[in-house]
């Protein structure tokens, strides 16, 4: 029962003394001036994991695999018919798939 009346007490003095301060830029300052301890974790993640990614792409064997799709692609396309495809739309499909590639990797950094 003590303790509570204690409580309310302090609770009225805090709040009839309560003075706001002005702040006048002083925290927006010190959070600039503090280490982006975050950012760096999550750049120093990315390039791990980016490194990684590179690694195991030439230990299994990533470029012959992609070069052995698009040989069968190109092949299966000539099979069926495609031959007819005029090469300035192949070259401008490439174009586009390798930008868009560039861009994902590029965002994940």
């Amino acid at each position: 029962m003590m303790e509570t009346t204690d409580d309310k007490l302090l609770q009225k003095f805090f709040s009839d003394n309560c003075r706001e301060i002005e702040d006048n830029g002083f925290s927006r300052r010190v959070m600039h001036h503090l280490p982006d301890r975050y950012r760096r974790i999550s750049q120093l993640w990315s390039m791990f994991c980016f490194t990684l990614a590179i690694v195991l792409f030439f230990v299994l064997d990533g470029l012959q695999l992609v070069l052995n799709t698009l040989r069968e692609t190109f092949t299966s396309a000539i099979e069926n018919g495609a031959a007819e495809l005029d090469p300035r739309s192949l070259i401008i499909a490439v174009v586009v798939l390798l930008y868009l590639g560039y861009r994902k990797i590029c965002s994940l950094a």
